[in-house]
């Protein structure tokens, strides 16, 4: 979402940070770039003027152009400043669901993603809160709106309301409360219905069920593509219903994300979730400091480990571990390594949280690499026997050559893959003797006495970063990157 102008500000600081000495006149004319690019990817003008006002008064002293990194110093400012415009006074607080059962009415115009969202937060606060959640549709207009609902809610196992045709909506969010008290839920969420735009029949209707229930949070779904749309429809449902936070979808899109930046500043409201695709699982709560640190380029290691956490089950990653630290690393070992990055968001998703390997993935995107590689080499794995993934030193001409037909491959990439498995048995095999392996193992599982990521402050996260960065990976250079031997692997087809 914030490619373009994470490409902008970073061709501004790369100049700053080259210049070494800065002069106020450096600074102002940097400042003028930054306006401009916050302007094309669509932020508000008053918001990008009084933002970069406020960074120019900063950067612009003696303290920070006679500094010996006079160029780190501005982008320090700028990240400072971008993480207050995004945060706000107040910043931004735990959604309020601590006195059962507890409403969450969910508005916003229609073909926002209003019912995806439901669901997701309802599968965030059953999995991540541990909290029993009702969901309930109040779209009596939409065909199949209600079964939408409800087929989303056998998927992420959350119980839905069951549907009576012909209720009025405030009769379903009555029906709604009185099944979430007798139910003991801890918390019932309404999707109201959505228009294609705002219009008084619309109001009235969310007004109504507001005042049936009197939710604790009242969340608007906007579109992310939408761009400053999205800002005037947050101001619109907030004057006629009181919204107390915002929902931004599409983030994964190719938006501009304007209107991410220009949200807090304008309305007022915090930012609770991104949605970053369509699977159940693809919501991040909204990060000021995460979100800054990507525009920026300095990746989000935070999120990396988050994801790690995700699809490394606890005992599977012990017993993992003790393999390596033996030297023991089969082609079974390196299937679970390549399944475990697509559940990852495969390479460029990966990188794209790295610090400092945005520009990387960008080079690997024109190369002509994608995440097809992974497929190709697990394909490869699954063409060979048990026997074969045990031992790879079985693997002669004419069993490469049953493989790679068996995948439908070149024997060549095969020959690449077992290059790259013999550079990670070793690479394994000596970090395991260091006690190097342990460390980042233990990272990535909260394990080994290091402390949880989101409770480390900016200087933590950096030196995990730092370290992170230093377990070379075979395949490409620079620091850790996907454990994928290109050569033949490496084009698109």
């Amino acid at each position: 979402m914030f490619e373009s102008l994470s490409d902008r500000l970073g061709g501004v600081f790369d100049r700053l940070t080259k210049q070494g000495a800065l002069s106020e006149d450096d600074v102002r004319t940097a400042m003028r770039e930054v306006r401009v690019a916050l302007l094309e990817a669509d932020v508000s003008l008053p918001v990008a003027r009084d933002f970069v006002k406020r960074v120019t008064a900063k950067a612009t002293g003696a303290a920070v152009t006679k500094s010996v990194t006079p160029g780190q110093q501005v982008i320090k400012i700028v990240h400072d400043e971008l993480v207050q415009m995004l945060a706000g006074e107040d910043g931004i607080p735990p959604l309020k669901v601590d006195n059962p059962p507890a409403p969450i009415l969910m508005v916003g115009l229609q073909g926002g993603g209003k019912t995806t969202t439901t669901a997701k937060i309802a599968r965030r606060l059953k999995e991540r809160d541990g909290k029993r959640v009702l969901m309930a549709s109040l779209d009596v207009n939409r065909p199949a709106a209600m079964e939408q609902l409800a087929i989303l809610g056998g998927q992420i196992g959350v119980d839905t309301l069951p549907i009576v045709p012909g209720q009025r909506p405030v009769d379903i969010a009555k029906r709604a409360k009185t099944q979430a008290g007798l139910g003991g839920y801890d918390v019932y969420m309404l999707d109201t219905a959505g228009r294609l735009q705002i219009d008084q029949v619309l109001m009235d209707e969310v007004a109504q069920v507001h005042a049936a229930v009197e939710p604790r949070e009242t969340l608007l779904v906007v579109d992310g593509l939408t761009g400053q749309v999205a800002v005037e429809v947050a101001e619109e449902f907030d004057a006629k219903v009181g919204v107390t936070g915002v929902c931004l979808t599409r983030m994964d899109g190719d938006g501009r994300g304007g209107a991410a930046l220009s949200m807090r500043a304008v309305t007022g409201k915090p930012i609770r979730f991104v949605g970053v695709g369509e699977k159940m699982d693809a919501l991040e709560e909204f990060d000021p400091s995460r979100i800054a640190g990507r525009i920026l380029g300095m990746g989000d290691i935070v999120a990396l480990v988050e994801k790690a956490q995700e699809v490394m089950e606890v005992e599977a990653q012990e017993r993992m571990m003790k393999r390596f630290q033996k030297g023991l690393f089969s082609m079974n070992d390196l299937k679970g390594q390549l399944l475990q990055m697509q559940q990852m968001g495969g390479m460029e998703g990966m990188m794209g949280m790295m610090p400092g390997m945005g520009k990387m993935a960008k080079q690997m995107d024109k190369a002509g690499l994608d995440d097809s590689i992974l497929k190709r080499q697990i394909a490869l794995i699954d063409s060979m026997t048990k026997k074969e993934r045990a031992n790879p030193q079985l693997l002669q001409a004419s069993r490469k050559k049953r493989i790679a037909k068996g995948a439908g491959l070149e024997v060549s990439e095969l020959n690449q893959l077992l290059k790259m498995h013999r550079q990670m048995a070793d690479m394994m095999k000596k970090m395991g003797k260091g006690g190097m392996l342990k460390k980042a193992m233990g990272m990535m599982g909260g394990k080994a006495g290091m402390p949880d990521p989101s409770q480390m402050d900016q200087a933590q996260l950096e030196e995990a970063a730092r370290k992170m960065g230093s377990l070379k990976m075979p395949g490409m250079p620079g620091g850790i990157t996907p454990p994928a031997g290109m050569g033949g692997f490496g084009k698109k087809r």
